[in-house]
């Protein structure tokens, strides 16, 4: 089993976050197949060098989210992808949809910095791995109620700026345009329904277990090159996407 097994234990995320990504990327990226078997929880445990309760919580995110199937008596295994629809929607950010709606958009920063691209973000960005990325991990208030958990990835290269910039009350894409010419061109948009494991539950005000929506984007340049990747959680009881529909000619 190719996974990355290093824990940081100085950062604010929690072990069993850490150790939910590390398979998640390792489920939707590596050679495993549905249907093949994880590791047991001890030899999960003796991996990452963490207790058995933080494997019991990682596992019990990934199988909220369809990643996983856990079968008594027999293990855990990786389950079939789930079936996905085609959508177009307009290219527009979180902040200018809210401020258009007569809301007050507000942005908590949990981190904002210069890291190395891992192979998941490398590949949606177009970069070698370990490439330097800027990370803004934020909770999105609209009219101070937590609404959204987004976690983006920029090039370093495109906006190095960006890194030192408040973004508590201010759009980041006008921030882009503004400083950097950078306007986006296309996007592709992968909505997901799944439920709220501890840490996002805690961020987004909800009980564990409530729905959320999950939306994976990745923006290009006019030019095809990809400016930003992100992965938001909006919270489902709180949250509505309108789809704009076109029929195709050919």
């Amino acid at each position: 089993m190719s996974v990355d097994t290093k824990i940081d234990r100085s950062t604010y995320i929690p072990l069993y976050v850490q150790v939910h990504d590390a398979l998640k990327e390792f489920i939707e990226h590596g050679e495993a197949i549905p249907g093949d078997q994880l590791p047991s929880e001890p030899d999960l445990c003796g991996m990452f060098d963490v207790s058995r309760t933080v494997i019991r919580q990682a596992l019990r995110g990934l199988e909220n989210e369809g990643l996983i199937v856990r079968i008594k008596g027999r293990g855990t295994f990786i389950a079939e992808p789930k079936i996905g629809e085609s959508l177009f929607q307009k290219l527009t950010g979180f902040y200018q949809d809210m401020t258009q709606k007569g809301h007050v958009p507000v942005s908590k920063v949990l981190k904002q910095a210069v890291i190395p691209a891992n192979a998941k973000v490398a590949a949606f960005l177009q970069l070698a791995p370990e490439t330097p990325v800027i990370r803004i991990d934020r909770v999105r208030y609209v009219d101070d109620e937590p609404i959204v958990l987004v976690t983006t990835y920029l090039p370093h290269s495109l906006c190095p700026g960006l890194v030192e910039t408040d973004l508590t009350r201010r759009s980041l894409y006008a921030y882009l345009e503004e400083t950097y010419g950078l306007v986006l061109d296309r996007g592709r948009r992968i909505l997901e329904a799944i439920v709220a494991g501890e840490y996002e539950a805690n961020l987004l005000e909800v009980k564990e277990g409530a729905p959320l929506i999950s939306l994976e984007s990745i923006s290009y340049l006019p030019d095809g090159t990809p400016l930003e990747y992100y992965k938001a959680l909006h919270r489902g009881d709180r949250s509505m996407f309108e789809v704009e529909l076109i029929r195709s000619r050919e």
